[in-house]
């Protein structure tokens, strides 16, 4: 296979890298192992329940669109998305909001076409935060 003399060549290029990756891999395998064992005997203390903990969607779907316009989600469709709405619900709502001064809509020209943005107003953030 490879000449007497050149065998060198074989251990620069293949076991020392490996000798260098097989620690960093055997270290996160570890990390992994003990993230998963600790949330096993404590699931309060997981990243993913604090951070439900602490933003608990409202109960009333009318605030629910008005946190979704406040976190910046601009577009009618991901609005709808995230919060699984039926569209004339929806549109209602958002009619109410435009009615009521709680939010701005303002539609741009762009390159394909014409791009239509939600904005909450000073008076959709107030009462939406307190």
């Amino acid at each position: 296979m490879a000449e007497e003399g050149f065998s060198w060549i074989f251990l620069i290029f293949f076991l020392v890298p490996l000798v260098r990756i097989i620690p960093r891999l055997v270290r996160k395998w570890q990390k992994r192992d003990s993230i998963v064992t600790e949330n096993q005997f404590n699931p309060r203390n997981s990243r993913v329940e604090k951070r439900r903990e602490s933003f608990e969607r409202p109960q009333d779907k009318e605030m629910q669109v008005l946190g979704e316009l406040n976190k910046e989600v601009k577009d009618f469709n991901k609005i709808q998305r995230n919060l699984s709405i039926d569209n004339r619900e929806l549109e209602n709502i958002l009619k109410c909001f435009e009615e009521q001064g709680l939010m701005n809509v303002v539609k741009r020209k762009g390159f394909f076409g014409v791009k239509t943005e939600l904005y909450p107003t000073e008076k959709g953030y107030k009462r939406y935060y307190s």
